[in-house]
């Protein structure tokens, strides 16, 4: 993690200037405690976890899971705290209105994916699936649109009050996969043209939360490498297509969350 590569170079740099320069503890040959790490996982249901299954009984209809990329990495780590308030179906106003109470000053770590379902995610799959190609084509443009005018400032306004509440908090941002694995194993189901729109959403989307994301100072994670070869219609997708329950289609599956999302979490946290 980035924290424990600091705190080991922040060593290497002190044992340099010799036993003098350090403290009563260092200096009696006790290690020095690394700083305890207080994690709020923050976002939608990428975040939350929707697909995966193994979800909280607790959670109710943000239905997160137990193998979801943010309980993964609190389990492998450990961490002082930790806070898990991403739901499904959320949106940038949810985040703000029912998300951030955890977060203050003393925050140091927080997660969120964010944006796809202010782009109208559900609602254009619906029409892809449903409607044929040129609907698909027609309600992709509109969420592009949307992507690319509306999206940044809704951003924007969730990055600012992630900040200002949590002032010295590493903050990463996890954006979302491409859906599908263009001319692969899929005879049934939407048209390629219609597959080819969707996946060019997605990478607007990405490069959209992505630059927000940077001009915040945030740490972006962009979780589109990590799904290569693993999209629908790939033959081995970490990616649900039409299933039931339908609430967990077109989400990762538990592979998708442990396969793809957390590692890039974890080389970032």
């Amino acid at each position: 993690m980035k924290l424990r590569r600091c705190l080991t170079v922040a060593a290497t740099a002190v044992a340099a200037l010799g036993v003098t320069a350090l403290g009563p503890a260092a200096a009696s040959g006790q290690e020095t405690p690394a700083a305890a790490v207080e994690y709020v996982a923050l976002g939608d249901s990428y975040a939350s976890g929707v697909g995966a299954g193994s979800y909280d009984g607790s959670s109710g209809d943000c239905r997160r899971s137990t193998v979801a990329y943010p309980e993964l990495w609190a389990d492998a780590n450990a961490p002082a705290s930790f806070d898990f308030t991403a739901c499904s179906g959320a949106r940038t106003t949810d985040v703000l209105n029912n998300q951030l109470g955890p977060l203050d000053a003393n925050t140091t770590l927080v997660s969120i994916s964010i944006g796809g379902n202010d782009a109208g995610f559900a609602s254009t799959m619906q029409t892809c699936v449903l409607q044929g190609t040129n609907a698909c084509v027609s309600a992709v443009a509109t969420a592009n649109t949307y992507i690319t005018n509306t999206l940044p400032g809704r951003l924007d306004t969730v990055y600012e009050a992630i900040s200002t509440r949590a002032p010295n908090a590493e903050v990463v941002v996890l954006g979302y996969p491409r859906m599908y694995e263009l001319d692969g194993s899929c005879w049934l189901g939407i048209s390629e043209q219609s597959r080819a729109a969707i996946n060019g959403a997605a990478d607007n989307l990405s490069e959209v939360i992505g630059k927000r994301a940077a001009d915040h100072g945030f740490t972006y994670g962009d979780v589109r490498p990590a799904f290569t070869g693993h999209e629908i219609c790939s033959g081995d997708s970490w990616l649900h297509s039409v299933t039931w329950p339908i609430g967990d289609s077109y989400h990762p599956t538990a592979e998708g969350q442990s396969g793809g999302y957390y590692p890039v979490f974890e080389n970032l946290a």
